[in-house]
């Protein structure tokens, strides 16, 4: 295209400062378009929260100029919010054939698959949306069909990496397009996206086909049943795990809801091969041996409700963990992750099983790309300007050295903040005024009702528990007729007796006898402020206190 006078904006609105969460906005004069709309888990202070999105207030004010919504790959952080947006915005969405399968069983779940347009894309393709022009390149990761993007707009060429590593040897598919990220970065590239989410690690990610020699082993020492956990995603992880288990004579059944709707994807768009001698259903588990069987499941981040999880807690109706079975856990724990995995797996050494995980063996490699993979995109592509995604502020920071290691100008560095605006055209760079961001918080049916304030209860409820006290008055006279009851949940008394509970009546209706205002507002204040105070003297806690008064 040639080189325009108009303004270039990219608005990142996740996936930095963060781990998921990924979206990116471009736009050119009247036309935008999002790269990915994914969501992330909740922190441990986000209590009863179940998933987590990007505030998409800029892009609903602008819904008339949105193109469309393309997806580099079909992992959760990348897809995970699309339901939700696609509710408040219907418009195209471009991806792989796998990415879009998994995204129909999404729009399915929530109802909305018939309303939606969904457009398959392929590597080497080329589409249009408004002022840009986006080519589609072949990329490897730890999903099939994972796809590299050039952004083709009137001031310069973008390169968006998405996730990524350098892998020569997959197992499904062709190894990464260096050729052509090479052959636009001859032509000029003036802005690279690049994933940072493994800068910290040196040299390079090793091929996804180590795990299968390590699988082949495990599989050819072991005379017990086998579980394996890992992410549904993993299509060519799975795919390993299958060979092997055709190779050894066992059968193969898949537990998790997850693992089930992915697998069935995958078979059915031609991307995973089982036999069908080898396939069984998890009920049918029970008429065969150890010896003969590998179990599938979800739950490799110790996530409380997933299949594998509660095989280790005795409460998976269809697989009891008994002495001698052989539990592999194929993945690393997502960071925050990490104590719920270390619990899982003390529970499945409990009950006698043999446990494997990264640290013991290659079970699991990374899909993201080390510093060596890292520099060689940089010195491909060669970009003008330079912004690290994907990835915590350390990742950022790391990344921004790394460029300026080998060569790049550190002016020409932008390390963002979600909500920021970058802004390029002829004369250079500069950024903008912020656009709403941050978090949305998905509490069961509840989207973006759940905030600070409900958060900040349900932690202060969690840590010191609750005091009720119930108070009967006369309406006219304002005079106390019974004797208040108090209620305790979740508080622990260092005084567990009716002496204390009896002291709590008497400061509470002392408090009520001392407000001189009629006003009901006022009387629960002074409840409150004496009941904290006298309770915080006794045991040094601050329940939350709620009091209740009832007029005659």
């Amino acid at each position: 295209m040639a080189k325009s006078s108009g303004k270039l904006r990219v608005i990142p609105l996740g996936g930095l400062g963060e781990i998921g969460k990924n979206i990116t906005v471009f736009e050119y004069e009247d036309d935008i378009f999002v790269v990915d709309c994914g969501s992330t888990f909740p922190d441990d202070d986000m209590l009863g929260i179940d998933l987590v999105l990007p505030d998409i207030t800029y892009l609903t004010k602008n819904r008339e100029r949105l193109r469309g919504i393309v997806i580099t790959h079909g992992h959760e952080d990348h897809i995970g919010g699309l339901p939700y947006i696609l509710k408040e915005i219907n418009v195209p969405v471009f991806g792989s054939k796998l990415a879009l399968g998994l995204i129909e069983n999404k729009l399915e779940e929530h109802g909305i698959l018939s309303e939606c347009e969904l457009i398959p894309v392929k590597a080497g393709q080329t589409i249009e949306l408004g002022a840009f022009k986006i080519e589609f390149i072949n990329s490897t990761h730890s999903i099939v069909d994972a796809m590299a993007l050039a952004i083709y707009t009137p001031v310069g060429t973008i390169i968006h990496t998405s996730d990524f590593k350098v892998d020569y040897t997959p197992i499904s598919g062709r190894p990464i397009d260096l050729l052509r990220l090479a052959e636009i970065g001859r032509e000029g590239v003036l802005l690279l996206l690049c994933d940072s989410t493994n800068v910290e690690r040196p040299g390079y990610t090793m091929s996804e086909r180590t795990i299968g020699r390590t699988f082949d082993e495990l599989f050819r020492s072991a005379a017990s049943r086998i579980i394996i956990a890992t992410f549904a995603s993993n299509i060519d992880r799975i795919q390993q795990i299958v060979n092997a288990a055709v190779k050894y004579d066992r059968k193969i059944a898949f537990c998790g809801r997850s693992m089930i709707n992915v697998c069935n994807k995958a078979m059915e768009l031609g991307y995973l091969t089982i036999p069908n001698e080898t396939l069984i259903n998890i009920e049918s588990t029970k008429n065969y041996t150890g010896d003969k069987l590998v179990i599938i499941t979800t739950g490799s981040q110790g996530e409380p409700m997933s299949a594998l999880s509660r095989m280790a807690a005795g409460e998976y109706k269809l697989v009891d963990i008994v002495p001698g079975d052989l539990v592999i856990i194929s993945s690393t724990p997502i960071p925050g992750n990490e104590k719920s995995v270390s619990y899982v797996v003390n529970e499945l050494f409990k009950k006698g099983a043999e446990v494997i995980y990264e640290s013991l063996a290659e079970v699991h490699v990374s899909g993201h790309a080390c510093q060596e993979e890292l520099k060689l995109i940089h010195k491909l592509v060669n970009p003008k300007y330079f912004m690290p995604v994907h990835g915590e502020y350390r990742h950022l920071k790391k990344h921004a050295d790394l460029a300026k290691g080998i060569g790049m100008d550190e002016n020409n560095i932008l390390i963002m903040e979600i909500g920021q605006v970058l802004e390029i055209d002829s004369s250079g760079f500069k950024f903008g005024e912020r656009v709403p961001s941050g978090k949305v918080l998905v509490d069961g049916l509840s989207i973006g009702d759940v905030g600070n304030v409900v958060l900040r209860d349900r932690k202060h409820l969690s840590e010191d528990g609750m005091i009720i006290a119930v108070a009967t008055i006369q309406r006219e006279t304002g005079a106390v007729i019974n004797e208040p009851d108090i209620l305790t949940r979740g508080f622990a008394s260092i005084k567990e007796s009716e002496e204390f509970m009896s002291e709590l009546k008497q400061i509470c209706l002392e408090a009520i006898q001392k407000s001189s205002s009629k006003n009901v507002h006022s009387k629960k204040t002074k409840i409150k402020e004496a009941l904290r105070e006298y309770i915080y003297q006794k045991n040094n806690r601050t329940p939350m206190i709620i009091p209740v008064i009832v007029e005659i």
